[in-house]
């Protein structure tokens, strides 16, 4: 099929920062492009070719838009999955599959997948209510502390709460969850998997995470991660097998805890570009992005290794501001070898809200590293 400056048409259901950071590289080989989003003032709405304000979880709607279009993403998980299996039996190709969707839209799901395959990750415990829980606690078959997770529509440090006594669970909201056993760990690490329908598979390198400690959201993504040999491999092994176990086209990102024993195990997975990857846009031979349009068309995949060492810093909003965002300092992180600043189009600043990232790319990763540090202290997400 033609792709490129053709009628094939790409629909992507969401429009937020993945979304349009996909469309840089649907410009860049002319791929006709039609997107929906909840929001009239989503990020990718300006460089797509057609924009629809829909709502992803409606099922007519995803199922009107996908009839539209040749192939159909994602940039988000929490979309329709009946409507795309309606799609798949209608001959829309659909990637990531409605079967790789259902299983990990539901993190209870996502973890017994997990168990059923003999791919590591931490013990567990499934609950219907949050009142199971402290019955849980009290006959002995939990204790604390614990992670407790939303089964569904958590993201970002949302839906997560690390449990530790009692009064933690009274708040819990009233859904579907998981509890699961607290991993002392060393690193949280990442890979990504591409993989074609062909069933072509290339691994980015193995990015180590640091998280910021309230917001439970990643403050920085290193790559390469500063770990073994030894442990980069086994982590690459671990991704690969839970990429074979889901059959996925396109990208999964497979994240990942080394605890104190250096042991690999899976703590969750997106079927999508993801965080852990933005570094790839100036870091490596083949983006993320790209590599995520080779896979669902079905063209060869790029080149994953990185060209230099890269460190990306998330841009979030400050807590105290509220408003029309204001990048303050934005000049003097310009000004810095090696920083490239990607904001995300979102007018609107909130404490902790992602509103854009900076990659900072140097031969030297210790280098990279010490330069997003100062990054982390000039620039600022603040409000007018």
């Amino acid at each position: 099929m033609n792709y490129f400056s053709s009628n094939f048409k790409l629909g992507i259901l969401g429009g937020g920062q993945l979304g349009k950071m996909l469309l840089y590289d649907t410009r860049k080989f002319d791929i006709y492009t039609c997107v929906m989003d909840p929001s009239a003032d989503a990020p990718s709405r300006l460089a797509c070719d057609e924009f629809t304000v829909g709502d992803l979880l409606d099922y007519d709607t995803v199922v009107n838009f996908g009839k539209k279009v040749d192939v159909l993403t994602i940039e988000i998980e929490n979309v329709n999955v009946d409507a795309l299996e309606t799609l798949e039996d209608e001959g829309i190709k659909v990637f990531p599959s409605s079967k790789t969707l259902r299983v990990i839209q539901n993190k209870a799901v996502q973890k017994l997948f997990y168990r059923d395959h003999n791919i590591p990750t931490a013990d567990f415990s499934r609950f219907a209510h949050p009142s199971e829980i402290q019955d849980a606690v009290e006959h002995g078959g939990l204790s604390y502390p614990f992670v407790w997770k939303s089964a569904r529509f958590g993201y970002d440090g949302t839906g997560v709460k690390i449990v530790k006594r009692y009064t933690d669970t009274v708040d819990l909201p009233n859904v579907e969850c998981v509890a699961e056993d607290l991993i002392p760990f060393k690193n949280e690490l990442a890979v990504i998997v591409a993989r074609n329908e062909k069933g072509d598979l290339k691994t980015y390198p193995v990015v180590e995470m640091e998280f910021h400690p309230e917001a439970n959201q990643v403050e920085y993504v290193i790559c390469p991660a500063r770990i073994p040999e030894a442990i980069a491999k086994k982590a690459e092994l671990v991704a690969l097998k839970t990429a074979a176990a889901f059959k996925h086209v396109g990208l999964l990102a497979v994240e990942m805890f080394q605890t104190e024993d250096d042991e690999i195990l899976v703590n969750e997975v997106a079927p999508r570009p993801h965080n852990s990857g933005h570094y790839s846009i100036e870091g490596s031979y083949t983006s993320q992005f790209e590599q995520h349009l080779r896979c669902i068309l079905g063209l060869p995949l790029g080149n994953t290794e990185s060209k230099v060492a890269g460190v990306m810093v998330n841009l979030v909003g400050s807590e105290d501001y509220t408003g029309n965002v204001v990048y303050k300092n934005i000049e003097k992180i310009m000004a810095m070898d090696g920083v490239t600043p990607h904001i995300y189009g979102k007018k609107q600043t909130r404490p902790f809200r992602k509103m854009g990232h900076v990659t900072i790319v140097n031969k030297d990763i210790a280098v990279a590293r010490e330069v997003a540090e100062k990054v982390k202290r000039t620039i600022e997400v603040i409000s007018e």
